[in-house]
């Protein structure tokens, strides 16, 4: 039997080939330039303007793969690639994506695909006893919370304000049976930090609710004091308080807001605290770096991203609620065709009810089957033209020359331009910054020390053009 043109037996043979090709792609990354030379619209001329009629051979389809694909491609695991935050990636976890698209489930309930939705149970109360959460986060057999995982740290962002917006609607008018839903909802504002990263704003916007900014301290971080102050004067107007997202390394600056602080404030106004850890949360895996996330017992829901340092490639976001009844009751449609003997037995959940789509993918095997920035951080604070411009926690080193916000774009627009390394900037407190992130699981400190001599070469030689 042939699908698609090719049989089984050669599905084993051209699997071989292409497992070798992509062995081949990540052993020699470094070779290749990690930004490319492109233009918008590079692409178009490549190929045909239409789909043809007759198929290519699957020797012409690999052909274009360095034809048409590789020259734009932006290599995010080159041990150059220095820019946003690091994309995980593994040969086992790459193994389990195969696998799960071989299987091929739809895994919306436990009827769907039963080894689906239980694995994932698992591996999240696994992942959640790794990073120390407590008890309330773990499903385990009889608790009242439990984890999923989303595609991304945006979607539990937007999860966890949708259950809060519906949370206290509920309770409100449970309160006044006469308040409407709509009255209630024009009313509600939520909360972030201004380092928060745009997803969060982004949410308010889809759950039409006020979002409102809490300015941070000199690190960067939000402060109890400055939370309540903002609280007293919205409710003095007659807003109502129901959503905060706390940010555990924010990305500009990898800044964490105070938890300790935060939460007791959150938990006595009766607001519900949304944990985004996107980038930092794996690095609480290490004792060392735990206490970060001390404070997260006052939370009602907890996020990061294994597909940022966790070795699973994209997408794999975990997210952990105390209340699951909270998620499931803000989204929780039952159709005849999709309900299941033991949707109501308490041993399993249905995962569509903790997510905005109904299908999903078998994302928790690749949970199964499973370089330090601090030289160039040195090499700043040697170099008296640099500064650092907020404090080296994990992977990320804010730094900038000193002067002009003007100077450090010129910088920027140089480093990239030369297409060796790849960085992004950033602002803070009005200042234009360079962001340097370890991203690459290949890089190594030489990668870092020739990285740091490269942005040392180019500062030298735009200084000496100023001064001419």
């Amino acid at each position: 039997m042939t699908t698609f043109g090719m049989d089984a037996a050669e599905f084993r043979r051209r699997g071989k080939e292409m497992v070798d090709y992509i062995a081949d792609y990540l052993e020699n990354i470094e070779q290749r330039q990690v930004y490319p030379d492109v233009q918008p619209g590079y692409l178009r001329s490549l190929i045909p303007e239409e789909a043809p009629e007759q198929p290519d051979s699957y020797e012409d389809v690999v052909r274009d793969i360095e034809r048409v694909i590789m020259p734009g491609v932006t290599h995010w695991h080159s041990p150059y690639f220095y820019a946003y935050f690091p994309t995980a990636s593994s040969y086992p976890a790459m193994l389990a994506d195969m696998l799960s698209g071989a299987i091929g489930c739809i895994g919306f309930s436990w009827a769907a695909s039963p080894a689906c939705t239980e694995l994932e149970t698992v591996m999240l109360d696994w992942l959640g006893k790794m990073l120390n959460l407590p008890e309330d986060f773990l499903a385990g057999t009889a608790g009242q919370g439990g984890g999923v995982i989303q595609g991304t740290a945006s979607e539990a962002t937007l999860v966890a304000l949708l259950a809060a917006r519906s949370r206290t609607v509920r309770q409100i008018q449970a309160q006044s049976p006469e308040r409407t839903e709509t009255d209630i909802i024009s009313k509600l504002v939520a909360y972030s930090s201004d380092q928060a990263h745009s997803s969060v704003e982004r949410a308010g916007l889809i759950a039409g609710v006020r979002m409102r900014k809490i300015a941070t301290d000199e690190k960067f971080a939000v402060r109890g004091e400055t939370f309540s102050a903002m609280l007293e004067e919205d409710k003095r107007k007659g807003l109502i308080p129901f959503y905060f997202c706390a940010t555990l390394g924010t990305t500009p600056s990898c800044a964490f807001d105070c938890l300790t602080e935060l939460g007791p404030i959150c938990n006595a106004e009766k607001i519900w605290m949304h944990i985004d850890a996107a980038y930092a949360g794996s690095a609480f895996i290490c004792p060392e770096f735990r206490p970060l996330l001390n404070g997260v017992e006052f939370a009602d829901s907890f996020n990061f991203n294994p597909h940022k340092w966790l070795l699973v490639n994209f997408d794999c976001s975990t997210m952990w609620v105390k209340k699951r009844a909270d998620i499931i009751g803000a989204f929780k449609m039952d159709p005849l065709y999709l309900k299941h003997d033991h949707q109501e037995s308490g041993l399993v959940t249905d995962y569509r009810h903790w997510q905005i789509p109904l299908g999903r993918r078998f994302r928790s095997l690749k949970m199964c089957m499973w370089s330090s920035p601090k030289s160039l951080s040195v090499g700043v604070r040697e170099d008296q033209r640099f500064e650092i411009s907020a404090d080296v926690v994990l992977g990320l080193v804010c730094f900038r020359l000193k002067g002009s916000n003007e100077l450090n774009e010129t910088l920027l627009k140089r480093i990239n331009s030369a297409r060796k390394i790849h960085l992004v900037p950033c602002q803070l407190a009005g200042r234009f910054v360079l962001r340097f992130a370890v991203c690459a699981r290949s890089t190594e400190s030489h990668h870092v020390q020739e990285a740091w001599a490269h942005i040392a070469e180019i500062a030298s030689e735009l200084m000496q053009e100023l001064q001419h």
